[in-house]
């Protein structure tokens, strides 16, 4: 009966240590993450040409950015959650980043090419 006993313990510790571990779910998607950091990017870009100094640049955009995600809904706890889950995820993190800089460098392109000559 021992036997029996141990042996059915065995078996459900075997069976319950099988089970699928739920995948990590990041606070924000791709898209979402991919959006907020172009947002952010240009909004920092418009601050900087800004006829001020680099610190009065700085204290300007702090205000900005936090306007900018009470807009779109997301707290500090949530973007710092989506920042430690990327850089846990570090391909992902890459992918991301890869659309961001594609996204900004075709508005560029975009906007040179509707550029008036000679400026």
């Amino acid at each position: 009966m021992n036997a029996r006993f141990l042996s059915c313990l065995f078996l459900l510790a075997y069976l319950t240590s099988c089970t699928k571990e739920k995948k990590e779910q990041p606070p924000l998607d791709r898209n979402q993450m991919t959006n907020l950091l172009i947002d952010i990017y240009l909004a920092e870009a418009r601050t900087t040409l800004l006829p001020v100094s680099r610190d009065s640049a700085y204290r300007l955009f702090l205000p900005h950015q936090d306007s900018l995600m009470r807009h779109k809904g997301i707290g500090d706890s949530t973007i710092k959650r989506a920042y430690s889950y990327y850089l846990r995820h570090p391909t992902e993190f890459e992918a991301i980043y890869d659309a961001v800089i594609d996204s900004l460098s075709l508005r560029e392109q975009r906007i040179r090419e509707n550029k008036p000559p000679g400026l």
